[in-house]
């Protein structure tokens, strides 16, 4: 399945390129991507693509935080009628939700989720790698692209005075964070369990001064009639609720189907109409997820299986050698990358598959 990002989320890339030395024409055309997206923000281009000039760029100017200068200078306005509704919600809250659901508009490789708890709201990030992009280390520049993103898009609602309680990164911390510093201040963190940003639950009920409800139902319209022309797959739906309850251990063919409000049954026959099945993509989202987490040696083999949702390491263990025909800590020794992936029923391991 190839997912698409509107050409708007390269923003700001050619100047970043150049100031880094680098030909911003020669690295798209690298990427198999056209001069056009420069200039034509609602053009839809591949996600791998879009992965892959970022890394690519980041790499030859020597800048780990090349993404992350790119979202210094976003605006609301650079997520085209997404960014107008988000603006004229009554509430942050509303704000975040009009942007969770319709995220997918803008970038079909990315899924935003909010969660509250005791005082605390957490607004998570998880970007799909998608095939053809850079392997295991290949999401650093598009996460904080979107993080920063989204980190900008709060501070234009609540203010400059506004700061999250943290900005958080599974990856570790680059060299130079000079960068963050600037863009978040001393809040941001690394090598933590997720990719977003926490904040206090009350920031969620602020209202927003921009809020005009008759601009919100004219931008709501225009987005509903995109929405209902975009494809909309069962099969995308399921892999991003995978991606949410994995790291619960509660990702069960039936937990899925409750989220989406019907029974296994319709889940299992509507897959199979879309030529897939839950335990491919379980399987797939967590061989995608195990190259990610081993290529940080920081995290120990036992994390890495909770997020992988494995009920301990011997589950993950023999998953993982069904998977890839050696165990994890050998193919971390090679930088995470697989030394031949064993194919096989898509459900080897019996966690959490349902």
């Amino acid at each position: 399945m190839t997912d698409f990002v509107r050409a708007a989320t390269l923003t700001h890339f050619p100047e970043v390129a150049r100031a880094a030395g680098l030909d911003p024409l020669r690295l798209l055309a690298a990427a198999g991507l056209d001069a056009a997206c420069l200039r034509e923000p609602e053009l839809r281009v591949p996600a791998a693509a879009v992965q892959r000039l970022l890394e690519t760029a980041a790499a030859q100017a020597g800048q780990e935080n090349f993404s992350l200068r790119m979202a210094e200078s976003r605006r609301l306005s650079n997520l085209g009628v997404i960014g107008l509704l988000v603006r004229e919600q009554a509430t942050l809250r509303q704000a975040l939700a009009t942007l969770t659901r319709y995220s997918r508009l803008h970038n079909q490789s990315l899924f935003l989720q909010c969660e509250e708890a005791d005082g605390v709201a957490v607004i998570r990030e998880e970007t799909l790698v998608q095939s053809g992009a850079a392997p295991a280390t290949g999401l650093r520049q598009a996460t904080e692209l979107t993080v920063g993103a989204l980190y900008r898009f709060l501070s234009l609602l609540l203010g400059p005075d506004w700061r999250p309680r943290r900005v958080c990164f599974t990856h570790a911390a680059p060299r130079d964070t000079s960068v963050h510093q600037r863009l978040f201040g001393p809040v941001v963190r690394f090598d933590q369990d997720f990719n977003g940003l926490v904040l206090a639950s009350r920031d969620l009920d602020t209202p927003l001064p921009s809020s005009d409800p008759v601009m919100a139902r004219y931008a709501r319209q225009v987005l509903q009639a995109a929405e209902d022309a975009a494809d909309r797959s069962l099969a995308a739906e399921v892999r991003q609720l995978i991606l949410v309850l994995l790291p619960a251990g509660r990702c069960t063919v039936e937990q899925v189907a409750r989220q989406l409000g019907v029974d296994r049954r319709t889940v299992h026959r509507q897959l199979a109409r879309e030529g897939t099945a839950f335990t491919t993509l379980l399987d797939a989202t967590r061989t995608e997820l195990a190259r990610r987490h081993l290529a940080q040696p920081q995290r120990p083999l036992s994390e890495v299986a909770q997020l992988l949702g494995f009920s301990g390491l011997s589950a993950f263990s023999r998953w993982h050698r069904s998977r890839f025909g050696d165990t994890a800590s050998a193919r971390r020794g090679r930088g995470g990358e697989a030394g031949g992936m064993v194919v096989g029923d898509g459900g080897a391991g019996g966690d959490g598959e349902g």
